[in-house]
């Protein structure tokens, strides 16, 4: 890398190291301690955090924004404009927050309607070669494993996992810490603290070694057990099955979480 200089506040600071190879728009603000490796390419209107590391033969595409500390690594394309047909070169944007690992080769796309965003919380993982399309939302702490593959408009909540070679269809939100296995077609809403796995996707049992790693006490892992077996093995109808969890069932947090993510639900939850 090639050290640049600047004169924040009136002071000679190294802020930042550029490699002489690498093409940054004089609109692309960069903080302090960012490093771009060779070839990489920033676009105007893009704003790089504090620490933030940009590899080799990288784009970074106009009206993106990332977070402080975030790692983004050899031939990835963030924030590229949508695949969306209905694009018709308007703004819309990108957002990723901070301590973000985005590794080679993943591509994320910008929203599709003018000053649409895409949005990417805290400390998710994306691995090689997976895919954020247009207008997603990504909570903190999501991991998207290799080749994972989201449509445009999906929503996945904090602590999801996405298996290798899984592929979300558009609209569909996957609650929080659940797990989908890898190749799974998913084509309706996953539930909260659920195991998914299947082409068309399942529900299979409560992610339980997920809940213990969160320290779930025994208690609440017993309760999201019973009502998945209320909900997924009773063959009641959604509405009989959730007037069954609430009159039988303490309103915990995980309790509620869940029944609310149902009662939300557009596309009908997976069963």
């Amino acid at each position: 890398m090639l050290p640049r200089k600047d004169k924040p506040n009136g002071t000679n600071k190294i802020i930042m190291n550029i490699h002489e190879t690498a093409i940054i728009s004089k609109d692309a603000k960069l903080e302090e301690r960012v490093c771009v490796g060779p070839y990489a390419v920033i676009e105007a209107n893009t704003r790089i955090g504090v620490g933030t590391s940009i590899g080799p033969h990288c784009v970074i595409g106009e009206f993106t924004t990332l977070g402080k500390n975030c790692q983004v690594f050899s031939g990835a394309v963030v924030g590229s404009i949508t695949q969306d047909k209905k694009f018709s070169k308007k703004k819309s944007f990108l957002e990723i927050g901070d301590n973000n690992i985005i590794r080679e080769y993943v591509t994320i796309n910008r929203g599709t309607e003018e000053n649409s965003k895409t949005k990417i919380g805290n400390n998710c993982l994306l691995m090689a070669y997976s895919h954020v399309a247009h207008d997603c939302v990504i909570g903190d702490k999501v991991i998207i494993a290799n080749c994972g593959t989201l449509a445009g408009h999906v929503v996945l909540e904090e602590s999801a996992i996405i298996g290798g070679l899984a592929a979300v269809h558009q609209f569909v939100r996957v609650g929080t810490m659940a797990i989908i296995g890898g190749c799974s077609k998913v084509v309706q809403d996953i539930v909260p603290y659920a195991m998914a796995d299947g082409h068309p996707a399942k529900i299979y049992k409560v992610n339980a070694l997920g809940l213990e790693r969160a320290g779930f006490t025994n208690e609440s892992k017993d309760n999201l057990k019973r009502a998945f077996k209320i909900i997924f093995s009773m063959k009641l109808n959604i509405k009989n099955a959730l007037l069954k969890i609430e009159k039988q069932f303490p309103q915990t947090k995980e309790i509620i979480t869940l029944l609310d993510f149902i009662k939300n639900s557009e596309r009908g939850i997976t069963r």
